[in-house]
């Protein structure tokens, strides 16, 4: 049976839509009027409210808690300053990913961690032999994320807390409207954000305090729909999306390295031995076969295919994911998994795996689109992500 989250008393009501989606159990909000436009505009121009209570939450504490989450980690925790959040990943044996979270240290000994999937039985499987306390406060622990250029303003009405000192990937504890939370300068959106995290059984008092300061800087609730053009403006990846995890895959084609997926800057080769190492070591010797690169299709092309048949342009009402083909020199080189128009942009943009010999930046490359009930070919290029990346993230 699917659960509802500590605020479904407020986003059930202020859910227009009833446009609902499952989120590791949870029924959590796809949009909550009934398109998304207002919801995304909201994180780039004033606030939008996401509740993020289904990510899975796991508290490591003890003697040997870093050293535990530095043997599963590709980031070297054990240099994880206090207050710090680190995002990583963390491989099988063989160097395959399969899940990425964050790791946050809350008290020398004393870290939270975040993931997508369920990672306790792994937590347990690698602590054999430690001296660590290993904990599953998902339900216990719940979560907010505020984003966008004016969430800033707004928690620090909240809290009455300059938070300008609290830098990016960094989190600090406060008292919001008399209940203690802890504030970490992270998001999924690639723009100005905060993630409140507290516990579960002042969810409401919480959520009403944001809302009744935010108003007036034109607080929005937002769902998932408008959070997944956002992710992918900020060329963040999806598991189940962007790439599977090596739990889940059913042959060797469908697993991915960090490397594959971008993600060689969270791989500290350099610290102790830890899980797929080895492998990881090997594969940094060798080209690479794969990366994840970012997309834009060219927009003349794309008009031009609508244009053979009479239409306008067709462009997608919401993110898409799916497997979508991408060509180079008359082979295909690889495909999008995830992508869409970009409100901010103005630009059709796409996550994409590609065959390492195309994904030099400028590389020529041709997307599948499909115009009425025929499949065609519009102009593509490799670009850098993100493609979205404003100064007042980090600032």
């Amino acid at each position: 049976m699917l659960k509802t989250t500590p605020f479904h008393a407020r986003t059930s009501l202020l859910c227009e839509s009833h446009a609902w989606r499952r989120w590791a159990g949870y029924v959590v909000a796809s949009s909550y009027e009934l398109t998304h436009e207002r919801e995304y505009h909201a994180i780039r121009s004033s606030a939008a409210l996401f509740d993020v209570s289904p990510l899975y939450k796991y508290a490591v504490s003890g003697r040997d808690a870093a050293r535990l989450l530095n043997r599963i980690a590709t980031r070297n925790v054990e240099r994880c300053s206090l207050g710090q959040v680190l995002y990583t990943c963390w491989c099988d044996g063989s160097g395959k990913v399969l899940d990425d979270g964050t790791i946050a240290r809350l008290e020398e000994a004393r870290f939270r961690m975040t993931s997508a999937e369920p990672n306790l039985r792994w937590l347990e499987d690698n602590a054999i032999g430690l001296e660590v306390d290993i904990a599953d406060v998902s339900e216990r622990v719940t979560a907010l994320a505020l984003q966008g250029p004016s969430a800033r303003a707004i928690l620090e009405r909240a809290v009455e807390t300059e938070l300008g000192g609290l830098r990016y990937f960094r989190v600090m504890p406060c008292v919001l409207r008399g209940v203690p939370v802890e504030i970490s300068r992270t998001g999924y959106t690639g723009d100005l954000g905060y993630e409140i995290w507290f516990d579960a059984q002042h969810a409401l008092a919480v959520w009403d305090a944001l809302i009744e300061v935010g108003t007036s800087f034109g607080i929005v609730p937002a769902g998932i729909l408008a959070l997944d053009i956002a992710r992918i403006e900020a060329g963040l990846m999806l598991l189940d999306v962007d790439y599977i995890s090596a739990r889940k895959a059913l042959i060797p084609g469908q697993k991915s390295s960090p490397y594959e997926l971008d993600l060689a800057w969270i791989v500290d080769l350099k610290k102790d031995h830890f899980v797929g190492k080895q492998a990881l070591a090997e594969e940094a010797a060798r080209p690479p076969e794969w990366r994840f690169v970012g997309v834009e299709v060219d927009w003349d092309s794309l008009e031009t295919l609508y244009d053979d048949v009479g239409l306008a342009p067709q462009l997608p009402h919401t993110a898409w994911r799916m497997s979508i083909p991408l060509y180079a020199g008359g082979a295909q080189a690889g495909y999008a998994t995830s992508g869409g128009w970009s409100p901010v942009l103005k630009k059709y943009i796409a996550l994409a795996h590609l065959r390492a010999r195309w994904t030099a930046a400028g590389t020529a490359l041709e997307m599948e689109i499909t115009v009425e009930h025929e499949r065609r070919r519009a102009a593509a290029r490799v670009v850098k992500k993100p493609f979205f990346d404003p100064e007042r993230k980090r600032a």
